[in-house]
């Protein structure tokens, strides 16, 4: 760069290699969102091998769901520290490790450590990196570059459901896992893309003033820090370390807290659906092979839906107020649930997987631009590790929950009605919140403005003083007869 620049961080280049960041992003995410959904075509199987209930073996996928999101906060501080790329890259070498282990498992509980937890592990370091680098390459085209790279997820459950449904008739689920721990392992290949958008500048040495030295401390880049300090790091406690990398002053913003809320509540109900989708059908006597294709229905309309709604949410009439669209979103999302259960033939499932489909995309879409529109780029990495560390709880709750009912009273419809209630009230929770986020912050800056005014009428009038009392004591022709009469008084004065 020319030496102008050569201390200035680039900005988003909306374009060029980040084309290239958004496939990979896609990837990774697709990955991260549609594996624990897909493994719900084993389900079934792996129960009658282990001699488990609904709610036991709804515990794998609760656990890597929860391990994803619980896992966060470790994934943002390791961005901010290294940078997207290592992240990335070791993340898929662990749900590699963690599968390929699955396979050799002899009881359930061997399958939450090696599925649940060191595969959840590895997708937590796959999603978050990929979301936080989209939001460094892109800021006009950020709902657009969003929608599409979310778009993996449908992408990778339409392609996985059907697959899955192969491995299991051909080499059955520890073959399986063998063959989808290996194919994991293009995460990696995935990683590698993410090329860090500051690594030129982090290269050149420019001279730093004194006032610049404060500035600079502490400073963190996509490459990490720009000079690290050992004897200064020594005297700070362990909280001023964590918080040099999670912003905790995000719990006294408003909209953050509206947000985290309604997220806590809805994730209660928004992945139990999914997971139970395929056994339902198959409780009510569909073949294996229709039960998965609702998955893959489910997947294709998902996929043409959060690219629009991303398009749909970077219009000038929407972005603006995108809050209210994602809890419509949430809200459409949770009303289709509560109609599940009138879907009692194939055909009405399949309606169901298409609304599902729709709603499901929209929400996903949304979910990280919602939160990025609140808090900014800025905070973003930080509000990301917070939210789903406090996510994971009810993600880990819901699956667990839903097999509870289905346990409890021998039928599916139960816990698609508690999905969906919980989905609207977490929708109706966010537009009212959001509703009165919106008139607080124009009252606040309308505030703002008014005392603006003040200061600047206070400022104008006293520099009007300034300048009369200058013009006042400032020579001119005009005060020359009086400059004269005053020497002469002081002559007589010296002569008395």
């Amino acid at each position: 760069p020319a030496p102008a620049e050569a201390g200035r961080a680039p900005g988003p280049p909306d374009g060029g290699w980040g084309w290239v960041v958004l496939f990979g992003a896609f990837v990774s995410i697709g990955f991260a969102y549609a594996f624990p959904k897909g493994l719900a075509i084993f389900f079934k199987e792996i129960q009658g091998v282990f001699g488990t209930s609904y709610s036991e073996i709804a515990w794998v996928s609760s656990i890597m769901l929860a391990t994803t999101y619980g896992a966060g906060p470790i994934s943002s501080i390791l961005v901010n520290r290294y940078g997207s790329r290592p992240v990335v890259m070791f993340g898929g070498l662990l749900c590699g490790v963690g599968m390929i282990s699955a396979a050799f498992c002899t009881s359930i509980l061997q399958l939450y450590i090696c599925v649940g937890f060191i595969t959840g592990f590895g997708l937590a370091l796959n999603l978050q990196p990929s979301v936080i680098i989209v939001g460094k390459y892109f800021l006009k085209r950020r709902p657009i570059a969003n929608g599409l790279a979310m778009a993996g997820s449908p992408v990778m459950l339409c392609t996985l459901a059907p697959l899955n449904q192969f491995l299991f008739e051909n080499f059955g689920w520890r073959g399986s896992f063998l063959i989808l721990g290996a194919i994991l392992l293009n995460c990696c290949v995935a990683g590698a893309l993410f090329r860090p958008i500051g690594a030129r500048t982090a290269l050149v040495k420019t001279p730093v003033t004194e006032e610049g030295k404060d500035a600079l401390k502490g400073k963190i880049t996509e490459d990490g820090p720009v000079e690290s300090k050992p004897e200064e790091e020594g005297g700070k406690d362990c909280f001023e370390k964590v918080n040099q990398y999670l912003d905790f002053s995000l719990f006294k913003h408003r909209g953050f807290l509206i947000y985290l809320i309604g997220n806590v509540l809805m994730f209660l109900g928004f992945f139990a659906p999914i997971v139970f989708l395929a056994p339902y059908a198959k409780h009510t006597g569909i073949d294996e092979y229709s039960a998965a294709f609702l998955l893959s229905i489910l997947a294709v309309v998902d996929m043409v839906a959060r690219p629009a709604t991303g398009v749909i949410a970077n219009s000038r009439w929407v972005r603006p107020r995108i809050q209210y669209f994602f809890s419509f979103a949430i809200t459409f999302n949770g009303a289709c649930h509560l109609l599940c259960p009138l879907a009692s033939s194939y055909t009405g499932l399949v309606v169901y997987s298409s609304f599902f489909g729709l709603a499901f995309g929209m929400v996903c879409a949304m979910l990280f631009e919602t939160l990025m529109d609140l808090v900014g780029a800025a905070r973003f990495t930080s509000a990301v590790g917070l939210v789903t560390i406090a996510e994971c709880c009810t993600i880990l709750l819901g699956p667990p929950i839903g097999g509870i009912l289905i346990d409890t009273f021998g039928d599916y419809k139960y816990m698609f009605i508690k999905c969906g209630a919980v989905m609207v009230l977490a929708g109706t929770f966010l537009f009212i919140m959001n509703y009165y986020n919106y008139r607080m912050l124009a009252k606040e800056e309308k505030e703002r403005k008014t005392k603006e005014e003040g200061l600047k009428s206070v400022r104008t009038e006293d520099e009007g003083k300034k300048n009369w009392n200058k013009d006042s004591t400032q020579d001119g022709p005009e005060l020359e007869p009086l400059r004269e009469k005053g020497e002469e008084v002081k002559k007589e004065m010296n002569g008395t």
